[in-house]
């Protein structure tokens, strides 16, 4: 495999078997590339909207569908939480884990707890709405807002 695909499988790995994101060390000595190669990694895999890394090149804020800072999205697989970007990858979490799921959200109306539980076959049926204030294109120009 090539840095980027290392890197990126790695990042994937730890998150899921320790809930957290790694270190840049952490992935450099995992992967066998060196810091510099990998944060270079991080650079392109941020180009492709694969990783959202913060303004020192270094810490990782989002492997989609995971995110690596406390949100309001909850994911409860196993004796694991996860916290997810927004309410579209606190479902996505359990799909791409292939694992059932409790999601515990808000509703940014009213503040009321959301829980959803969440199967192999999918969320159950929820009174609920997601709702995008930004078009799923625009998505990228401010991913942190969104």
């Amino acid at each position: 495999m090539d840095i980027d695909t290392d890197a990126r499988m790695m990042v994937s790995r730890w998150i899921v078997e320790t809930t957290r994101a790694p270190g840049i060390a952490q992935v450099a000595a995992r992967t066998g590339h060196g810091a510099d190669g990998v944060r270079e990694s991080y650079r392109r895999l941020q180009d492709k909207r694969l990783l959202v890394v913060e303004s020192d090149g270094e810490t990782i804020r989002m492997a989609p569908p995971f995110s690596a800072v406390p949100t309001q999205h909850r994911v409860h697989v196993g004796p694991r939480e996860y916290f997810a970007n927004c309410a579209w990858d606190a479902l996505g979490i359990p799909a791409a884990l292939g694992r059932k799921a409790t999601v515990h959200s808000r509703c940014e109306q009213s503040f009321a707890p959301l829980t959803i539980e969440v199967d192999e076959s999918g969320p159950a049926s929820v009174p609920c709405v997601i709702h995008f204030a930004v078009p799923a294109a625009q998505w990228w120009e401010d991913i942190v807002f969104t």
